[in-house]
């Protein structure tokens, strides 16, 4: 996490370093720091590379086998358990949403209370389908109705 921090504090150095006089000492100081902390950071990602190549190879010969087998299994426990939190997380939002919908006016689309059976703005029934009506002349029509039966004009686009 440090290094993180540090390297993202160096991101910023660099960025910030563009905007002084590339002759400062300060400035050109920074910017040697600067590289030379990508390439020691370019270094460690090789060596990490050139590792995992070489334990591949062949695993068991390494003493660090059985502790290396360990994280992984613990990696993917923390996987599951993230991934297991997600779903909870996701599952809780859809059974909001269900309360809320049921406590939304399908008729003026106010949102009512919980527990409320009766629209408190218009008065609708809640948890009721509102059927849909006519966009020229109101009157009640029955679901994917193309055109209105009192007027006949075209519904839904």
């Amino acid at each position: 996490m440090a290094n993180n921090l540090f390297n993202g504090l160096g991101d910023f150095m660099k960025g910030l370093s563009g905007f002084m006089p590339q002759d400062d000492p300060d400035v050109i100081m920074i910017n040697a720091q600067t590289e030379l902390s990508d390439l020691e950071k370019q270094e460690t990602e090789l060596f990490a590379e050139i590792g995992r190549q070489a334990y591949e190879r062949d695993p068991s010969t390494y003493s660090q086998y059985e502790k290396l087998q360990l994280i992984r299994s613990n990696i993917e426990s923390i996987k599951k358990k993230i991934a297991g939190m997600d779903e909870e997380k996701k599952a809780d939002e859809a059974a909001k949403a269900a309360i809320e919908a049921q406590s939304r006016c399908p008729n003026c689309d106010y949102q009512n209370p919980e527990g409320t059976k009766f629209c408190q703005e218009c008065g609708t029934k809640l948890g009721a389908v509102a059927k849909p009506h006519c966009s020229n002349c109101g009157a009640e029509l029955e679901s994917g109705t193309r055109f209105c039966g009192e007027c006949g004009t075209k519904q839904g686009g």
